[in-house]
């Protein structure tokens, strides 16, 4: 029998007793309700036991499950951070990237900037030689005319 049972028929015994008129209290059979007292001394430090057991019990699993809670929240945000810095990483290379870009850009344009004004020096060094020469020409044919 449990200890709920014994107090509920420890109840009873008191309910059925005779009241003693005008004083709010019950005559009972001592023996019987020391019994029901007894069986519940009894069966008593079982249930505590047992109460203390699944207290204990609980405790361990709550302590387990916030454990795991920790584990999960810890991983999560390695893997958070992971990916930031692969992210990070991700766009210093892309930065990098356009840099040396603009810099290749930026040379091409000096290269071919340069390389048209060398041309363009050197065009006008010929175009002064031919000048030089077609004066010669000139000046030779002059003579020749002057020679008839």
């Amino acid at each position: 029998m449990d200890v709920l049972k014994l107090l509920e028929e420890l109840e009873e015994i008191i309910e059925s007793g005779s009241s003693i008129p005008f004083a709010h209290k019950v005559l009972v059979d001592r023996d019987e309700v020391l019994e029901v007292i007894k069986e519940i001394r009894i069966h008593l430090p079982d249930e505590v036991k047992q109460a203390q057991w699944i207290k204990e019990e609980r405790q361990r699993i709550l302590v387990e499950a916030q454990q795991e809670a920790d584990t999960i929240i810890e991983e999560a945000n390695e893997h958070v951070i992971a990916m930031v810095e692969q992210d990070e990483i991700t766009k210093i290379a892309r930065s990098q990237a356009e840099e040396i870009i603009a810099e290749a850009q930026m040379g091409a344009k000096e290269m071919r900037l340069g390389a048209r004004d060398y041309a363009d020096e050197i065009l006008s060094n010929v175009e002064g030689v031919l000048d030089g020469l077609m004066e010669t020409v000139k000046t030779n044919r002059d003579e020749l005319k002057g020679m008839k």
